[in-house]
């Protein structure tokens, strides 16, 4: 019987976890997820939990129970060291779990120490997690009574751009609901090189498109900053220019602030140095296999991409919920294959495809492949796009209660915005 430990209960680690138990019978493998607590959360939505649109138990679901409707087994106390050399994973509580393959999808560590006073236990607001949403919902109540200048942004070294977009527009349009839009000051400061840049290098006119959505609704923006600081009112940033030389030292007041931070490997997994990048995120090959260690693979926000191209100011490149599905599919197929004794070849497809919410509206964004040049680049705005995302959310919850294993975004996702299926 072979033992398979998978680190991370997010969207990557329920994903493979279904689908390896849907594709190896009940005698071929144990499988174990390991998590930090018992709660998967459906992360897309912690915008909404923001700004009190929703709750934390309307996009949670109680993991160790539905996967052990599978016979998955379940360990809550969190990973304190992965020791691939012996083929291990120390527990937080001492124990140790030993595993014939480990599939990391832990997701990344927050840096918010990057930047000085960044962060939920600093002066700035995260959507990041849940908690994190939670924590920024309280800090809106407040803000709600006292009304003042915004800051919405993301920090250098950010590869998550979307949810920036999101929570600023989402913002707009919950304050306009209140009529405190015209009392609140909006500034969108970035470490893109150009708004709907995205850490893609655009898709399709998402600069236009993206700067028009902002113009319309009174959000100010700076590009090419470096945020150096933030203080109790204050966040400082640095803008560059096209050389990646200082323009001009930007001093913006706010009494709400949320910025996106950048990622590192998370601290159980980058200690193990030899199947890390420098910054601590897992290597893989082609087919989501570590280099160093052959039974460890790896999807998610937690791999090894560099960036779609070089920017004045550091982004990294985004890891999409389609482009995770794919990387989902090819780690299940190439463990089977192993366990079969048949040769390894499935590949993931590295495509993107972005719904962003605006609050009333939203913009559909695909990159087919995420890299330039690519195949299909395509992109929408619409109400359309806020009512998809309400029923993908719905979708994908219903998902990971029952154990289903189709893959949402080759079968509805591209149907729905009218592309053909692309492998």
């Amino acid at each position: 019987m072979r033992q398979i430990v998978v680190l991370g209960a997010g969207i990557g680690g329920m994903s493979v976890a279904y689908e390896l138990r849907a594709a190896l019978g009940k005698d071929q493998a144990n499988i174990t997820v390991v998590g930090e607590g018992t709660k998967f959360s459906f992360t897309p939505s912690n915008p909404w939990v923001a700004v009190g649109w929703r709750k934390p138990a309307d996009i949670q679901v109680d993991a160790p129970v539905h996967l052990a409707k599978k016979q998955i087994g379940f360990e809550s106390v969190g990973a304190e060291r992965v020791v691939p050399v012996s083929n291990q994973v120390l527990l937080c509580d001492g124990r140790t779990l030993d595993y014939d393959y480990l599939v990391i999808t832990t997701g990344p560590r927050l840096a918010f120490d990057d930047v000085p006073g960044l962060g939920p236990s600093a002066f700035t607001q995260s959507i990041c997690t849940t908690d994190h949403a939670v924590t920024a919902w309280t800090a809106y109540e407040a803000f709600l009574k006292d009304p003042g200048p915004v800051v919405i942004g993301a920090a250098p070294g950010a590869s998550c751009f979307g949810p920036a977009y999101e929570f600023a527009m989402i913002l707009d349009a919950d304050l306009r609901k209140r009529k405190l839009r015209d009392r609140v000051p909006m500034t969108y400061v970035t470490s893109e090189p150009y708004v709907g840049h995205m850490g893609l290098g655009g898709v399709g006119d998402s600069k236009g498109l993206l700067e028009s959505e902002l113009r319309q609704r009174h959000i100010k923006w700076i590009t090419n900053a470096k945020i150096t600081e933030v203080t109790a009112t204050e966040l400082k940033a640095t803008e560059l220019d096209d050389h990646g030389k200082a323009l001009k030292d930007h001093s913006l007041p706010f009494k709400y602030a949320m910025v996106m931070p950048p990622f590192t490997g998370v601290d159980a997994v980058r200690q193990a140095k030899e199947m890390c990048n420098p910054r601590g995120f897992v290597l893989i090959d082609a087919h989501q296999r570590n280099p160093t260690y052959s039974n460890i693979y790896s999807a998610g926000v937690c791999v090894a991409i560099p960036p779609v191209e070089v920017t004045p100011v550091p982004t990294g490149a985004p890891k999409t919920g389609f482009m995770i599905e794919s990387m989902v599919s090819a780690i299940v197929e190439n463990i089977r294959a192993d366990i079969e004794g048949r040769e390894i070849s499935a590949k993931a497809t590295w495509n993107a495809i972005c719904l962003a919410d605006m609050g009333d509206t939203g913009a559909a964004f695909v990159a087919i492949p995420q890299i330039p040049p690519r195949n299909v680049t395509w992109a929408k705005v619409g109400k359309w796009v806020h009512l998809a995302k309400i029923a993908f959310e719905k979708y994908f919850l219903a998902k990971m209660r029952s154990g289903n294993t189709e893959p949402i975004y080759e079968k509805y996702v591209l149907k729905a915005l009218g592309i053909e299926r692309l492998k």
